[in-house]
């Protein structure tokens, strides 16, 4: 990520400073960071990181483990996160079914559902299928849950957590769907773009390049944009309508009202069974963003690219590797990715929406927050 790691020992900072050190205890996994190793990595002073560590003990956050054979002196005393002391629910609502998973701190998944869901559906009924699913992974209340993140189709307000007018679903516009589902489950909700949520998750776990697309293809096709390890989404959490560029003027008709969308050439190739045109178009695509932006590399995910990997990886490179030869890059092509658990990133990336700020990553969520619900 794109952040500095660098502490501050000052009172203001006191909460920034602890989720520089719990951001470091998660990423140290069981096997633990010594308070010393927490002071060279954050910039503080040992005597700082020993107070917010107290306090992260205290709230149960860290807790020993174990020692460490020192250079000098008497072992070290390493501690680690303690995952299951808190919990985020995330939440998919796609346009036929939604997905709720409950991830701890580390981020791993204690339990999951799916069902069929019809977005087209009045919105009581959307909102009570979606708060018994975070009721469902929830189980009886007894786990600490911090909140839950929302994944819907777009477009929408990531910052008053309003949907937008949904492609195929103009019936949402304006609908505050944030602040209705927090009422329905008495927990703080964050509202994102589906791929925004997606590459959010894959951001926060990324050792490679900070500047990336994620393409997702599935009932609808959607992009995620990471630049500079920040998720971006626009002054109106706009960006990343990928599947309504036209590539094609006065061309077939989209939902969204629009002729010659990627997204409406690209669906209909799906539907005829042409995969390797699908991958063209959506290559077509992929072309201008990199041509646009100068990214590093492509990701492609959702259920249609995970039944064919191999058939999106190949087509889309091809478009790629064609442009760059047209432009005389040097360079290799941008390389192209697929993530083989089709719509998996996009809900366990809405749970990350609640768990990042937390460790002190809210420049990847920028200025979304739960609603007070």
């Amino acid at each position: 990520m794109n952040r500095s790691n660098s502490g501050a020992n000052l009172p203001t900072l006191r909460s920034h400073n602890a989720a520089l050190v719990l951001d470091l205890l998660r990423a140290a996994g069981e096997r633990g960071i010594s308070r010393l190793e927490l002071a060279e990595r954050t910039g503080l002073t040992p005597q700082a990181v020993s107070k917010i560590t107290a306090r992260l003990r205290a709230d149960g956050l860290a807790a020993e483990a174990g020692h460490r054979a020192s250079t000098g002196g008497k072992p070290r005393t390493v501690l680690r996160l303690v995952p299951e002391a808190g919990h985020a629910v995330g939440l998919h609502l796609d346009r036929d079914g939604l997905t709720a998973v409950l991830v701890d701190l580390a981020g791993a998944v204690a339990d999951s559902r799916t069902a069929a869901l019809d977005f087209g559906a009045p919105a009581d009924e959307v909102l009570a299928a979606a708060a018994g699913a975070v009721a469902a992974v929830r189980g009886d209340g007894a786990l600490p849950v911090l909140g839950v993140g929302v994944a819907a189709p777009g477009p929408l307000d990531h910052r008053a957590g309003v949907l937008h007018r949904v492609t195929g679903f103009p019936q949402w516009d304006g609908f505050p769907l944030r602040d209705a589902l927090a009422a329905r489950t008495g927990l703080p909700v964050v509202l994102d773009k589906d791929t925004n949520a997606a590459a959010l998750g894959l951001a926060l776990g990324a050792a490679g390049p900070a500047d990336f697309a994620y393409l997702h293809l599935g009932t609808g096709l959607g992009a995620g944009l990471v630049l500079g390890g920040t998720v971006h989404r626009g002054v109106r959490t706009g960006a990343g309508e990928f599947g309504h560029q036209t590539v094609r003027l006065d061309g077939e008709r989209c939902d969204c009202g629009g002729r010659g969308c990627l997204e409406a050439l690209c669906l209909a190739a799906v539907r005829r069974g042409d995969l390797p045109e699908a991958a063209r178009v959506l290559g077509t695509g992929a072309a201008n963003l990199v041509g646009l932006l100068d990214i590093d590399r492509v990701v492609l995910g959702g259920r249609t690219v995970a039944a064919s990997p191999d058939v999106f990886v190949r087509g889309v490179g091809a478009v790629l590797a064609e442009r760059a030869r047209r432009g005389g890059a040097h360079d290799a092509p941008v390389p192209v990715t697929a993530h083989g658990a089709g719509d998996r990133p996009i809900v366990e990336g809405a749970a990350q929406l609640v768990l990042a700020p937390l460790f002190g990553r809210a420049g990847a969520v920028e200025a979304g927050r739960p609603g007070d619900g």
